[in-house]
């Protein structure tokens, strides 16, 4: 039996309404260094929170998973909205990933994830090499990110697919900076190498883009988000990804609601197979949640 889209995000909202009563709450404006306030920082501490997320909408911001702390991701991304009323302008649709982000040091964490759209496991690894300072003596903060992804979706016997075929790297620099209290940007160098591509008429194996975030905060607990890739080279019939949207900082929850053209949810899909065009009306809404734990001993 077929679930209706809005029986799934019910149930999901009541279950992070639930954990929100009874898990252990980790607030995220401290879950990064306990050492450190939201006020009063000293000349010299890590700046923080330059992002409310370790992703913007889909992309990685220079955030770190705190030490000791597991992110439950939920992801998810509805149909277009120009397919009309029929379809309840995309809400009759959906695909989804679900993930898990650990941090295993102050500047490390791993994660694990499963997206409904084309049925693909992905993981990465993300380090940060450099932490912004406040006062301005180290103006960035920078992060290596590689990550791996794994097509399990069956496709005709007579493609011959082997199991190297279906395998994704990507691997990016990212550049961030809280020029503010209120402002963030960053700039991310990306590189996806494809062993075979499944989805596209082409040779080409390597693509190259950049990737563009900004944060304006209004409130304490909320932003409006800007993300927009631009591809270097590109599959036939795909274009840059372009998405807007607001979070919500709730404390142990951020709620990420945006529009956006990319119906993948993990780096090569989103960044390299969107072939939706906001010109055209091939506009998505959806919708992060990010729940955060604590599993490591407590301090």
């Amino acid at each position: 039996m077929k679930i209706p889209p809005y029986r799934v995000l019910l149930f999901i909202c009541i279950n992070c309404m639930a954990m929100a009563a009874f898990g252990q709450q980790v607030d995220l404006f401290k879950m990064q260094d306990s050492t450190n306030t939201q006020t009063g920082a000293s000349r010299g501490e890590p700046v923080l929170n330059t992002f409310y997320s370790t992703r913007l909408v889909n992309t990685h911001t220079v955030e770190i998973t705190g030490k000791g702390s597991m992110d439950f991701r939920i992801n998810h991304r509805f149909a277009p909205l120009n397919s009309g009323l029929y379809n309840m302008f995309g809400l009759d649709a959906a695909s989804m990933r679900m993930g898990f982000d650990f941090g295993i040091a102050n500047n490390l964490m791993i994660g694990i994830g499963r997206s409904t759209l084309y049925k693909e496991l992905d993981w990465f690894i993300k380090y940060r090499l450099v932490h912004q300072r406040e006062g301005g003596s180290v103006p960035i903060s920078v992060a290596l990110l590689a990550a791996w992804a794994y097509r399990t979706l069956d496709y005709d016997p007579t493609l011959k697919v082997s199991g190297s075929d279906r395998t994704y790297f990507t691997g990016a620099l990212l550049i961030g900076s809280k020029l503010s209290s209120t402002t963030s940007i960053q700039v991310s160098p990306t590189y996806t190498h494809y062993n075979r591509v499944l989805n596209f008429n082409t040779t080409i194996r390597d693509l190259f883009a950049i990737g563009l975030l900004a944060r304006q905060r209004v409130s304490r607990r909320m932003s409006i988000n800007a993300e927009y890739v631009i591809q270097t080279n590109r599959f036939p019939g795909t274009y840059d990804p372009l998405s807007l949207g607001v979070d919500i900082n709730t404390g142990g929850h951020v709620f990420q609601l945006h529009f956006t053209n990319s119906s993948g949810m993990n780096e090569h899909s989103a960044i390299h197979e969107t072939t939706g065009s906001w010109g055209n009306g091939d506009v998505r809404w959806g919708f992060n949640i990010s729940r955060i734990f604590n599993i490591g001993r407590r301090h």
